[in-house]
């Protein structure tokens, strides 16, 4: 497959995969359906492993940095947007989740010590401005026990989660972990504490065999965390992570267009230059020159 074609293909599941969790919400509980996606994925991938003699034994001590990863990367993070798209049409928080690259840039600063040029200081600039503008009608209320706003905040939370899980991800690439046996692996741990958390909040065991719900698990865990992923890794190799990197300027687009065809989501002027600040400050971020450039962790799917 070319790298137009990789390339697309990353940008238009991910990009797609955001609006397939709200069609998961409904008789299956959150916390169930997050685990029942990422026990699929992490089948597959270890599968997958298994059939390439791809190794998956690691020192004890390795497990815990890869169940860090996936606490962090494929339990809490995902756990936390099933609940904010409760309130908030999915391509906004696309949007909200794209700010992981600035997120990333100072966790890597304050965790593994990474310089931040003033560049990422000024995206971070526009990110913040660009997000006050796309909540403005709600900030103008200052009703901070709308939606939207819990929409917002759980979003803000769910991404920073992402972003601790990428830190983890940088730790084991770090450490000579290979990526798909970690992701394999991170993955089954995200849905082992998936499982411990729905019994813990007595979540009612249950399935729904409806092919609208059916057909978005598959689409989350198989095209979403196993096809996109393998083809985004596939592009690292070819043209680079700083490349590569555009794919998270470009699908929360994707994931706009989507909400306004199928949720009615209703664009407003602060909101179009908002989202247009965003975008601006995480290309400002991929476009950046390289002797500034901070480690990048590993890469991992998005959280739709």
């Amino acid at each position: 497959m070319g790298n137009h074609l990789l390339y697309a293909a990353t940008v238009l599941i991910w990009g797609s995969t955001w609006y397939a969790i709200k069609l998961q919400l409904g008789t299956v509980d959150p916390d169930l359906s997050v685990a029942y996606r990422h026990v699929i994925a992490s089948a597959i991938l270890i599968v997958f492993c298994l059939a390439t003699r791809r190794s998956l034994r690691f020192p004890a001590r390795q497990h815990v940095f890869i169940a860090a990863q996936g606490l962090f990367l494929f339990c809490l993070n995902y756990w936390i947007f099933y609940y904010a798209a409760f309130h908030l049409t999915t391509g906004v928080m696309a949007v909200v989740f794209s700010l992981i690259m600035l997120m990333n840039i100072l966790n890597g600063a304050v965790l593994f010590g990474s310089r931040v040029d003033r560049g990422v200081l000024a995206a971070a600039a526009l990110g913040v401005i660009g997000l006050v503008l796309v909540f403005w009608q709600d900030l103008a209320v200052l009703d901070f026990g709308s939606g939207p706003m819990v929409g917002l905040g759980l979003s803000i939370v769910a991404t920073y989660s992402a972003s601790l899980g990428n830190m983890a991800s940088l730790r084991n690439s770090r450490a000579g972990l290979p990526i798909i046996q970690v992701n394999a692996l991170g993955m089954g741990y995200g849905a082992l504490f998936m499982l411990i958390l729905a019994g813990l909040r007595g979540a009612p065991v249950g399935f729904d065999f409806s092919p609208t719900y059916v057909g978005s698990l598959l689409w989350l865990a198989v095209l979403g965390s196993v096809v996109a992923f393998g083809c985004y890794l596939t592009l690292l190799a070819r043209i680079g992570a700083d490349r590569a990197a555009y794919a998270a300027v470009v699908f929360p687009i994707v994931a706009l267009i989507i909400s306004t065809i199928l949720e009615a989501y209703v664009w407003t002027i602060p909101a179009l230059i908002g989202v247009a600040l965003i975008l601006g400050g995480n290309l400002l971020v991929v476009a950046r020159p390289k002797r500034h450039a901070a480690p990048r962790p590993q890469p991992a799917e998005p959280a739709g």
